[in-house]
């Protein structure tokens, strides 16, 4: 992958901020839980904080890293959080200092081989390294999960950045440098209006690049079949898997 950060998110920070799922608490307790010591965490990629806000009430201290500005400038400010606008492959955290390193929705983005490097290094011996993503959601509607489906597929399915295979694959198959931990399975979940399932649509990359591409926005073909399916009152159950790998920093070197 490219060293250079190819920043498909400082356009979207505003659709990132709004509409973007919330990660279950679930998660952050069991990831809390973990570890020994709650000194410091650091969320790499973190866009918004979407994965800080889990984080602030479980730490004493948490650096958010970003390299896109403009979503560093969308993040909420907490007494104990500090944010610092640098690539993930060059982190300015202390050697052998962070309790917990997340990446959430972004290890897909990175040059895998630098970051781990340098996760390694900030990582304090026993420390934890947790990265997840998730991909297609569904509802408990087949006939709406069937237009989702298109959409991803067909509809803007062109348009995913190469590195979208990591997430399609939950990261199973990347090379991961650290002492491997059985996690438990968690999923997203969220109650949304019709235009907030079109907003958080209007986030991803693939609907800015080809409505970049054809100078239509691409989320027009389903609006038909999502009127006819959710009506403007109701709200619908959306649930997202979460792929989720941790590992501790142990006696194998990167």
């Amino acid at each position: 992958m490219s060293s250079s950060f190819p920043d498909h998110f400082s356009a979207v920070a505003d659709a990132y901020a709004d509409f973007r799922p919330r990660y279950p608490d679930a998660l952050f307790d069991w990831l809390a839980a973990a570890v020994d010591s709650r000194r410091l965490a650091l969320d790499v990629a973190t866009g918004n904080g979407q994965a800080v806000a889990g984080l602030v009430d479980r730490f004493e201290r948490v650096l958010a890293s970003d390299a896109s500005a403009g979503q560093l400038a969308r993040m909420p400010a907490w007494a104990n959080v500090e944010t610092r606008c640098e690539p993930a492959e060059q982190l300015s955290a202390a050697d052998d200092s962070v309790d917990l390193l997340t990446v959430a929705q972004a290890l897909h983005w990175f040059d895998h081989p630098r970051f781990f490097a340098e996760a390694w290094r900030v990582l304090r011996p026993g420390g934890l390294i947790a990265a997840w993503c998730y991909q297609q959601f569904a509802s408990d509607d087949a006939a709406l999960d069937l237009v989702l489906e298109t959409y991803y597929h067909d509809v803007v399915g062109a348009y995913w950045p190469p590195q979208r295979a990591w997430v399609e694959q939950g990261y199973a198959t990347l090379d991961w440098p650290f002492a491997e931990l059985p996690a438990p399975a968690f999923t997203l979940e969220a109650d949304w209006s019709r235009a907030q399932l079109l907003g958080y649509l209007g986030s991803w990359s693939a609907t800015r690049l080809a409505g970049e591409a054809t100078g239509r926005d691409p989320r027009a073909a389903i609006v038909p079949a999502l009127e006819r399916l959710w009506p403007d009152d109701e709200t619908r159950r959306l649930r997202w898997p979460l792929k989720l790998r941790v590992g501790r920093k142990g006696m194998n070197v990167v």
